[in-house]
């Protein structure tokens, strides 16, 4: 565990930051308190890109130290908000000179999330860790200095952020087991782990996680899918490769894992063109909107990618494409505006099956996140409401990925 002596700016914008995460309720023990006002979050994010919506669409422009100050750097460095550090899987701040578009692909989470992830882990004394998703390396550093170098391991499948990430840990002082690799392979040789937790989201749990870690120990995922719903779920490990464990308060959402993210919708006209029937939609465009509704809509259609287009200044259509299955749902707005049509096609009604998963709910009450349970077997995985007869749902089968060559860096 390694002391900093930061300037004094910093250090008392991480004392600053500590109680704000304190009085919202995130930051509820001192040692993590220790971990958050040690670990200088600017040596993990040294420039970042600030998002611009306008004429031209999103835009994203470079804030580094030395072009914005340092004073005014630092401040957003220590905002409780997350900080883009990579677009399109290798365009960093320091590569461009102005607004650029892109696709968020790396970020430094915002410290709020960390923390309260990091509370909801518990780890104690001792325990031994696998990261999934070391990103700028921040949260890697925490833990670090929570628990101690030799008990935390973690995995980054980009090639570029693992380096960076290296670089920042090693000049912050701690040394951790650091691997590039997929995370969704996790780490059969540093293993078994007391805790996991995964700092990108993942459709269904991988079987090697559940190996990975001890019966009694905790996986801490998020997860989402292709219609971008999602959920935070607590597991604990059992037996034989299973685990159980419920989905957690508040909207927490994570890039996706590269293997489990969606194949690219090239063209998808003839799909739409297909024979289908039309009807009144009673959930519209809203389930697009609302967080406990696309979560539905994701473990109805888990296979759907969620799509929204517009020709000739008409209005706008919103889809659930599922081109493994070639079914579709498109919503369109009635002629007077006061409704959605929706239309269907292929051999899977999709809408039907979303408008069924949120009626339930809704009869159910309505209950929070918090009321959906995840079980894990080694043949399937489900989502059940817990409620009298509640209906329950089938996460995607999983398909094993490639192995891909990793290296391990043992820094110390």
């Amino acid at each position: 565990m390694t002391d900093h002596a930061p300037d004094d700016r910093a250090a008392r914008l991480r004392e600053r930051l500590a109680d704000r995460l304190e009085n919202a309720g995130l930051l509820r023990s001192a040692a993590w308190r220790a971990a958050l006002t040690a670990v200088p979050r600017e040596v993990f994010v040294p420039a970042f890109f600030r998002r611009g919506d306008g004429p031209r669409g999103t835009l994203w422009t470079p804030a580094l130290p030395d072009a914005e100050g340092t004073d005014a750097w630092l401040e957003d460095v220590y905002a409780d908000e997350t900080l883009v550090t990579q677009l399109d899987g290798g365009v960093h701040p320091g590569d461009v000179d102005g607004p650029v578009g892109g696709e968020p692909t790396s970020s430094s989470t915002l410290p709020g999330l960390v923390v309260r992830m990091l509370e909801d882990l518990a780890p104690k004394d001792g325990a031994r860790v696998l990261e999934i998703g070391t990103g700028t390396g921040y949260s890697t550093a925490l833990m670090c200095h929570r628990l101690g170098s030799d008990h935390v391991t973690s995995i980054e499948y980009d090639p570029a952020a693992a380096a960076r990430a290296r670089t920042a840990i090693t000049s912050a002082g701690y040394t951790p087991r650091l691997i590039h690799g997929d995370g969704l392979l996790g780490d059969e040789e540093g293993g078994p782990y007391d805790h996991l937790i995964a700092t990108c989201s993942v459709r269904t749990i991988p079987p090697a996680w559940l190996r990975q870690v001890t019966p009694g120990g905790t996986i801490l995922t998020t997860v989402s899918g292709w219609l971008s719903g999602s959920g935070l779920a607590r597991l604990t490990v059992g037996e034989n490769g299973t685990a159980e464990g419920r989905f957690l308060p508040g909207m927490v959402s994570f890039m996706i894992a590269r293997p489990h993210a969606a194949p690219a919708l090239d063209d998808y006209s003839d799909l739409l063109r297909q024979p289908s029937d039309e009807r009144p939609a009673r959930h519209d465009r809203e389930v697009f909107q609302s967080w406990i509704p696309l979560f539905l809509a994701q473990l109805a259609a888990p296979g759907a990618q969620g799509l929204s287009t517009r020709a000739d200044g008409g209005p706008w259509l919103y889809h659930a494409i599922d081109v493994s299955s070639g079914s579709f749902a498109t919503l369109t707005p009635t002629s007077d505006e006061s409704g959605f049509l929706v239309r269907q096609g292929g051999p899977h009604r999709l809408w039907d099956d979303i408008e069924a998963a949120i009626d339930a709910w809704e009869t159910a009450g309505s209950p929070p996140q918090t009321a959906f349970t995840l079980t894990v077997t080694p043949t399937e995985q489900t989502v059940r409401l817990d409620t009298p007869d509640g209906p329950s749902w089938t996460l995607p089968t999983w398909l094993p990925p490639a192995r891909r060559t990793r290296t391990d860096t043992l820094a110390r």
